[in-house]
């Protein structure tokens, strides 16, 4: 069955801190936007990179981290709820007689936008795979046979029974081991990476430390290099050492958590103005060559160009008054204060009796 496509004033491709902001900024000018993205969870390159690590040139934040300012993003464009559609990037884009964009994404969703914003980053994060001839098909579900190969973790209760294996040593695969130690439905985690030091947070690999010791999930060194099947289903993962001994590690399912890399994808097929991977932008309003798409924060390119979180930010504002041109035909978008406006204290949701 076909589901209806999802209409909006705006599109933005792109969960991170320039993605976020730039909702915020749509609605503070009444235009509704929803928001996709390739990860899993919202923050773009702050999560997935550093999400501990203390960032200093936010202003008026002398010092936060990548998860701190992505917690904060959320609860600022809270007031608009915007729907977030993640795990998915888009994969297609046509134009409407009407101008409007009709976009579908990866898993099906279509979109009709009057607007997009490109906020991408560097592009959309795909996950590293294993390249093991024959492995992929175990990704795909049917409906006799579940999936047994994942690179995110889905909820704790699809590993219910199930002997698991995580491979990866960063802090996504340190956190997924402690999400399923901790739920207690698993058979057995076995925790697989190429050397006995990890590269997360040390409070992560401290807690990671304590469920092995106390035998509630097993490590191994070593890399995948292989696999058993039977009937089928995979069995088993071949590990390999540093010595160049391989063994067998009993396996249900397979998650693979070895960090990500950005692909530019389908952007460059969309008949762009691009320079060195990047889409081109007037400084007006940050529009493309294709009328109705924007481009902020990392994605674009211009004269002058520096690829820091706050100028995204700017860019963001002035992109949300060139598309209220589109989205409100006709119409002036006049300035206003959030410390001043009626207006917008009641967009936000602001106590004006405070």
């Amino acid at each position: 069955m076909n589901r209806p496509p999802i209409e909006t004033d705006a599109l933005v491709i792109g969960a991170g801190p320039v993605g976020l902001f730039q909702v915020f900024q749509l609605g503070l000018l009444g235009i509704q936007s929803h928001v996709v993205d390739s990860l899993p969870y919202p923050g773009g390159q702050c999560i997935e990179l550093y999400p501990d690590k203390p960032i200093y040139d936010i202003p008026g934040t002398p010092r936060c981290t990548g998860r701190e300012l992505t917690a904060r993003l959320l609860k600022q464009v809270a007031p608009f709820a915007p729907p977030l559609h993640l795990s998915q990037v888009v994969t297609t884009l046509a134009k409407h007689p009407d101008g409007r964009f009709e976009l579908q994404t990866s898993r099906g969703t279509t979109f009709v936008a009057k607007t997009i914003f490109i906020a991408a980053g560097v592009g959309a994060f795909a996950p590293r795979r294993l390249r093991i001839e024959g492995l992929d098909k175990y990704e795909s579900a049917s409906p006799n046979a579940p999936a047994q190969l994942f690179y995110a973790l889905p909820s704790p209760a699809d590993f219910a029974h199930k002997h698991v294996v995580i491979v990866g040593g960063d802090d996504t695969a340190l956190r997924a081991v402690l999400q399923l130690a901790d739920s207690g439905q698993t058979k057995s985690i076995t925790l697989v990476h190429r050397r006995d030091v990890y590269q997360a947070a040390p409070e992560l690999c401290a807690q990671v430390k304590t469920r092995i010791e106390s035998a509630a999930v097993t490590f191994k060194v070593g890399q995948v290099t292989g696999f058993v099947e039977h009937n089928q289903r995979l069995t088993a993962a071949s590990i390999t050492d540093a010595d160049g001994d391989t063994r067998s590690l009993r396996l249900d399912a397979l998650v693979v958590l070895l960090g990500v890399s950005p692909k530019l994808g389908p952007v460059a097929d969309w008949g762009l103005d691009m320079a060195r991977k990047q889409v081109a932008v007037n400084t007006a309003e940050f529009s493309t060559s294709v009328p109705g798409i924007f481009a902020v924060g990392d994605i674009n390119t211009y004269p002058g160009k520096k690829k820091l979180i706050l100028c995204g930010f700017h860019e963001a504002a002035l992109a949300a008054f060139g598309a209220a041109n589109i989205v409100f035909p006709g119409q002036s978008t006049p300035l206003q204060y959030t410390t001043t406006s009626p207006r917008l204290h009641k967009l936000l949701g602001v106590d004006q009796s405070a």
